[in-house]
Parts: structure tokens; sequence; C-alpha cells
């Protein structure tokens, strides 16, 4: 196999792992990881304040059910699970971070 095709094939390889990243099922492990690790650290008072549920109709919308005072343990449970997660779904739940900082932001207004 020369360069070229060594080339080819790792691009193939990187496009196919970012769209995986992506895929309903995979944003659907990741979120029940992070919302159990969340639940996990979170103390029993505020435990059933911690929810995530998948859009049936459009599946890579999740709606955060979340007590303000949980939104710590949610980040603390992301930054734990960031590392390990694929390129672009890192990328989704950066996102999740910034727009729960945002919207916590607003609050203090």
């Amino acid at each position: 196999m020369n360069i070229a095709d060594q080339m080819l094939a790792k691009l193939g390889s990187d496009v196919a792992n970012l769209k995986e990243g992506l895929q309903p099922e995979n944003l659907s492990f990741w979120y029940n990881k992070i919302i159990t690790e969340t639940i996990d650290m979170a103390p029993p008072w505020l435990q059933d304040k911690i929810k995530v549920k998948q859009d049936p109709i459009l599946p890579m919308k999740f709606n955060i059910d979340i007590s303000k005072r949980a939104v710590r343990y949610l980040m603390i449970a992301i930054d734990n699970n960031v590392d390990a997660m694929p390129y672009s779904t890192k990328l989704y739940f950066l996102k999740v971070q910034e727009i729960m900082s945002t919207e916590m932001d607003k609050s203090l207004v």
C-alpha cells in the first residue's frame, strides 16, 4: 500500500468516526452515561430532579430537565467523560456545556 492509499484510508476512517459520533444512538449512550454519573454525584434530594429525554421525532434532540442546583454536577460529569468521546461527540457535549453556562448566567441577571 503506498502513501496515498494510506492517507485515503486514514481520511476515510476519520470521516466514518466523525459521522458515528453524531449518531442518535451514540449521543443517547453518552447522555445516559453522563446523567447516571450526575445522579450518582448529586445529593439524594436532587437526584430525582435530573433527567434527559430523547425526542421521539427528532432523535438528535435531547431535552435536559435538571434543577439549577444540579447543573454543576452535570458539568463535572461531562468534563469527566469528554476525553473518552469521539471527536464530534466531544464537540456536541462541549456545546451543551456552553449552553448550560449561558442559561445559568442569564438566570443570575
